[in-house]
This record gives C-alpha cells, structure tokens and sequence, in this order.
C-alpha cells in the first residue's frame, strides 16, 4: 500500500525534538494534496526519515492523535483522519515550522497582489523604501465553508520579485519564502491583539461590522536582521483563541 511522504525536516538541537516533529509533521499532513495517501509510514520509517528514536517519534505521533489529526491501529498502522477539526487556536509556539503548521490546510483565495505604500505604522520595518509588493488571501477550512480569518503580507520588493503569486494558493507565505525563494529566515516576532472589524474586515469575514477579532502581525526576518515579510492576519473573535507555549529548554 502507498504511502504518506512527510516533509523533510531540519532539527534544532535547543527544542524538544518531539514537538518539532510533530509541528513539522503537522503541517505536511494538513498541507498534503486531495489524493495524497491517508496511510502514514511505520514509526522505524518515520524514525528513520527524521533520524530520532522510535521513542521520540512515538511522542510526536502521540500529539498528532490527541489532537485528533491521526488515528492509530494495532497491526494495521497509523493513518491521516480524513476531516480536519474546525475552531483551531491561534498557537505561538517558538519554531518556523509551528508558524507553516498553524496557516497550513486551509483553503486560500488570493485576493490580490501588487504594489502598496508602507503604512506610516509599518515604516520602520521597510527603512528608505516606499511601496512593498502586497498580497491579499482570504481563508476557509472547507471549500464551501465560511471565512476564517484574511490576511496581508508585505513583503520586500527584492523578495517579492521571485515569488509565484500562484504558489500562495497552495502554502503558506512562510513556506513560500523558506522552501520556494529560498530566503534564510532567522526569526519571525508576532504581536496578537483584539480589535473590530472595520467594515472591509466585516465584509470578507462575514461578520457584523466592529464584531471581536483577533488581530496577528508578523515580522519574519531574514539571516542579515531585515524584515522581509510583515503580514497581518484578521481572525474571526467567534473560531479562534488564542495561546501560548513556553518550552522549558537546556543546551544539552
């Protein structure tokens, strides 16, 4: 039987590697294509592709089945549950890899792209440069289902040349600028606040003008210390919470 083919993963030594693996495994699973197999590898396979101990990958596993993403059956193996869970949180949970696992699997619309002045609120992430290339995306977790959340990224313009504004449909702008264009992406700082809906946010969310939303800014940084990327997501106050992880973590 064919199966499943997770992502490749490149390991930091200063994180649990469990919950690396389950973040990156995460998002391969949630981003994988319609007719991808639902029937993951054995945990020695997957071992073995993430070069840790059965030991560890069997906590990884263990993850992805109490969130309900996978299900486990004796002599039969483990497999992708077919329907992903609605009402996700909005998690900062300190990897590039949680970042591409919590904006993977929805259904993405682009809206939009071109050029845009920088918000006066945003200059100091775009010194000396007034218009950045903008890209527009409005989300679902089903095909037919209601808006989630919409999102703006702003992005430098020496980056945005190469990207494929149709890639954006497929992956997350994370992705895209680490695995598409190649960008070294040192860090990625988030602020999430509550605000209203402003009547555009009203209007593509489909909610009542000044409903409660969540509102995320991400700053994502590449090896040099500049600011690539600044997105900011507007998430439904009604389907999303918000959290955070805090991993107590010790060189070796």
């Amino acid at each position: 039987m064919t199966v499943f083919a997770p992502d490749s993963l490149e390991l930091n030594r200063k994180l649990p590697l469990w919950y690396q693996i389950s973040q990156s495994l995460r998002a391969s699973i949630l981003g994988r294509s319609p007719e991808s197999p639902l029937r993951l590898p054995t945990e020695d396979a997957l071992a073995e592709h993430y070069g840790v101990s059965v030991l560890t990958m069997r906590q990884a596993l263990k993850e992805l089945e109490t969130e309900g993403l996978i299900s486990r059956h004796r002599r039969r193996g483990t497999f992708i549950e077919p329907d992903v869970r609605r009402g996700r949180p909005v998690r900062l949970l300190g990897s590039v890899d949680a970042i591409v696992a919590q904006q993977s699997g929805e259904h993405t619309t682009l809206l939009g792209h071109g050029p845009a002045p920088v918000p006066t609120e945003l200059g100091e992430y775009f010194p000396g440069i007034g218009e950045a290339m903008s890209y527009r995306r409005l989300r679902r977790e089903q095909p037919d289902g209601e808006p989630t959340n919409w999102a703006e990224n702003l992005i430098h313009p020496e980056i945005a040349a190469r990207i494929d504004p149709g890639a954006l449909e497929r992956m997350p702008m994370t992705k895209v600028l680490r695995d598409e264009v190649g960008v070294r992406i040192s860090r990625i700082t988030d602020t999430v606040e509550a605000r209203l809906a402003d009547p555009e946010t009203a209007k593509l969310l489909e909610v009542p003008l000044l409903s409660p939303i969540l509102h995320y800014t991400g700053v994502t940084y590449d090896e040099g210390g500049r600011a690539v990327d600044v997105v900011r997501i507007h998430y439904r106050g009604d389907r999303f919470s918000f959290s955070v992880t805090v991993e107590n973590v010790t060189d070796d």
